[in-house]
C-alpha cells in the first residue's frame, strides 16, 4: 500500500482560498486513482473529487464543482487540491485516499470502500 500525508488545511474567511497536498510514498504513485473526501461533523464521508492515474480525468461533486480543482504531479509523488470562494459548508476534516483497482476498472471510483490507502485528514474551517 502507499502512504499518504495531508497538509494545507486551516482556517479561512468565507471566499477565501486554500490549497490542500497530499503526499505519497511506498509505492508508485502513478498507478493509484486519487480521491478527495471530507467529514463534517455528525455526517457521512462524502467525496469531493477524484483524479485518475495519468491526471488526464477529474470528477467533481455538484456542491464544489467551479470552484475546486484537482492537480496531481507524478513526479513529486502528490495530489493538490485548489479550494476557491470558500463557503461555512465546506467546512470539514478532509482525506485524500488512493486506490490501486481504479486503474484496472478504468475510472476512479467515489466510493469509500473502493479505495486501499487513506491519509490522517486535514481540518478545514471556513468562517462566515
Amino acid at each position: 500500500q502507499v502512504q499518504l500525508v495531508e497538509s494545507g488545511g486551516g482556517l479561512v474567511q468565507a471566499g477565501g482560498s486554500l490549497r490542500l497536498s497530499c503526499a505519497a510514498s511506498g509505492r508508485p504513485f502513478s498507478s493509484y486513482g486519487v480521491g478527495w473526501f471530507r467529514q463534517a461533523p455528525g455526517k457521512e464521508r462524502e467525496c469531493v473529487a477524484t483524479i485518475s492515474w495519468s491526471g488526464g480525468s477529474t470528477y467533481y461533486a455538484d456542491s464544489v464543482k467551479g470552484r475546486f480543482t484537482l492537480s496531481r504531479d507524478n513526479t513529486k509523488n502528490t495530489v493538490y487540491l485548489q479550494m476557491n470562494s470558500l463557503k461555512p459548508e465546506d467546512t470539514a476534516v478532509y482525506y485524500c485516499a488512493a486506490s490501486a483497482r481504479a486503474r484496472s476498472w478504468g475510472m476512479v471510483p467515489t466510493t469509500t470502500a473502493a479505495y486501499d490507502s487513506w491519509g490522517q485528514g486535514t481540518q478545514v474551517t471556513v468562517s462566515s
